[in-house]
């Protein structure tokens, strides 16, 4: 009984002491930093959850609240107004994004650890929208997109079509689907934006070098009407070979159909490709950047920053924050998340993508034949995409360049410099 006693003592003693050492190693509540996550993509909410919670397992002092918000752009405004900058945010990296970190929203990245990491290429389309100043990089890429033709591979072989290198190639690629009752793009004119990835395709690869910085210097050098006739054109040709009920049909519906094999083509980019798998898992999809001349040297794919990755300029936690954001852009995260969302690492040590959707576009990431998104340059206040649901519902290529040089001008005279004017 005593010997019993003694060994039921003993083994309270160790545990008592192992709670205490156990409580003394962890952090108490107070101890705690709790870090603001904004989060824009309702898509990606489970795959941000995974992520946060292998950080916090790894990081028992740092709690990470990831709020998302259905409308970044208007909840972010909202926050600053507020004085309520999140800790770390992701964002889509366009011309709100190039507003807010011009009026130093976002902190400094230039020295993070990920930004030597980033492919040069993928760097320049997030410095090009904006900085608080020259040297700084106030968004470090997380996820890269791809702008550009998705094609069903069993038509394009029952067919005998081979994905087109030329802008020819795909006029005739076009023509051999409808002569064979196929529908060559499934087009989705309901929504007036889905009009856009061709635009800034087509527009991105033909206007001029330099456009948008000489169109912002109003010298009368460019404009819609002298430099993009040939994309309005060609814009005009593409929708031409869409389905009858166009004008009827949302962008739900056209992956919905380009995934039950409705159409040969989809004028839409990577960011679809979840969405027509979510509605047929077997769709056989592949994909290749827009020839928009008959030049195969010229081709260039539209890739954008779907999420960048800052921290707030005046986080109460800036070691945490950076913590959170080296997990975040480290390659093993980075590439996990490439891999659930069908998107492209903008990480140099990454190798390319290996979906069968993408490997049309993945070779011009490593070779770094990227622009843009044009649209990105061009102000939220300018009616782009009803003008170009316009143009594609039967308008005229005068009336389209014209009405965006009168739109451009008006904004300009408001809120664009005009460098001639500088003391």
């Amino acid at each position: 009984m005593f010997i019993q006693r003694r060994v039921r003592a003993k083994i309270f003693v160790t545990a008592a002491a192992t709670a205490l050492m156990l409580s003394a190693c962890a952090p108490t509540d107070t101890d705690v930093v709790t870090l603001d996550f904004f989060q824009f993509k309702p898509e990606a909410v489970g795959s941000f959850d995974k992520i946060i919670s292998e950080f916090e397992a790894q990081n028992p002092g740092i709690n990470v609240v990831q709020n998302h918000v259905p409308n970044a752009d208007t909840a972010i405004r909202t926050l600053l107004v507020k004085n309520k900058t999140p800790d770390v945010l992701t964002l889509n990296t366009n011309g709100n994004y190039g507003k807010l970190a011009e009026a130093g929203v976002f902190a400094d990245l230039s020295d993070h650890p990920a930004a030597d990491t980033v492919l040069p290429a993928v760097k320049d389309i997030v410095q090009e929208l904006g900085s608080r100043t020259p040297s700084e990089v106030n968004a470090l890429p997380f996820s890269s997109n791809a702008s550009g033709v998705l094609y069903n591979k069993d038509l394009f072989a029952k067919y005998d079509v081979d994905p087109p290198r030329t802008w020819d190639e795909l006029i005739e690629a076009a023509e051999t689907f409808k002569a064979n009752g196929v529908t060559p793009f499934y087009t989705t004119l309901k929504d007036a934006w889905t009009v856009g990835p061709a635009f800034v395709n087509l527009g991105g690869a033909l206007q001029p070098e330099g456009f948008f910085e000489d169109l912002k210097s109003r010298d009368g050098k460019v404009s819609f009407s002298k430099d993009y006739p040939e994309a309005a054109e060609k814009l005009k040709t593409l929708f031409s070979y869409g389905q009858p009920d166009a004008a009827s049909r949302d962008y739900n519906a056209g992956n919905a159909a380009f995934g039950a094999g409705e159409a040969a083509m989809y004028l839409q980019g990577s960011y679809a490709i979840p969405a027509i798998r979510a509605a047929n898992p077997d769709a056989n999809i592949g994909s290749f950047p827009y020839p928009a001349s008959n030049d195969p040297a010229e081709t260039v794919v539209v890739s954008g920053v779907d999420v960048g990755i800052s921290i707030g300029r005046d986080t109460e936690h800036p070691e945490e924050a950076r913590k959170f954001t080296e997990f975040l852009l480290s390659q093993e995260v980075v590439e996990a998340y490439a891999k659930e969302q069908s998107a492209f690492s903008p990480l140099k040590a990454s190798p390319p993508n290996e979906d069968p959707a993408l490997e049309g576009l993945a070779p011009y990431f490593t070779e770094g034949r990227l622009i843009g998104f044009i649209d990105h340059q061009i102000p939220s206040s300018l009616p782009l995409a009803p003008l170009l649901q316009e143009f594609a519902l039967g308008g005229s290529t005068d009336n389209l360049l014209a009405s965006l040089d009168n739109e451009w001008n008006k904004i300009a005279a408001r809120t664009i410099s005009n460098e001639k004017d500088k003391p």
